[in-house]
């Protein structure tokens, strides 16, 4: 997505608007949806699978992110998972909803700063970044509070 979504600019990222003014690199979605989704990976099917989806989510971008941007976004997305999975992880059990918003800020943060720095030598976008990644964080609050709700009534 990073290099054929948004408004492109030459030599660096194709950038999509993230509200409050901000722009991000257009995989930041992506990345924020990644971030939940290893949460729930880990919650129905255990550490051992979300390490195994992490890894497996590495050999993908490996896979699909063109060859200037493969060692940012390999080395982004691993730090961001582990970290992710390191606050989610003893928070889950008794505060699922602290544990997924906790994570997915830690993991925002940590996949904004280590790839804008590694793929581009600047952290020009990184409030745009992280902002676009929490999007995704808050929408899954938000489904998991319902739920809650729901099984309470």
């Amino acid at each position: 997505m990073i290099g054929n979504v948004g408004q492109c600019i030459p030599d660096g990222p194709c950038l999509i608007p993230v509200g409050f003014g901000l722009m991000a690199p257009s995989g930041v979605l992506m990345i924020g949806a990644a971030l939940v989704l290893r949460d729930a990976v880990h919650r129905l099917l255990g550490w051992q699978w979300a390490i195994a989806a992490i890894l497996f989510g590495a050999v993908l971008s490996f896979q699909f992110s063109p060859p200037a941007l493969v060692v940012a976004s390999v080395a982004a997305f691993l730090l961001s998972e582990l970290a992710d999975l390191a606050v989610y992880a003893p928070l889950h059990r008794k505060r699922l909803v602290l544990a997924v918003i906790a994570s997915g800020v830690v993991g925002a943060a940590i996949d904004s700063a280590v790839f804008l720095w590694l793929a581009f030598g600047s952290l020009d976008f990184i409030a745009g970044q992280i902002v676009g990644k929490l999007w995704m964080t808050v929408i899954a609050a938000i489904i998991l509070m319902a739920i809650r709700f729901r099984k309470t009534r």
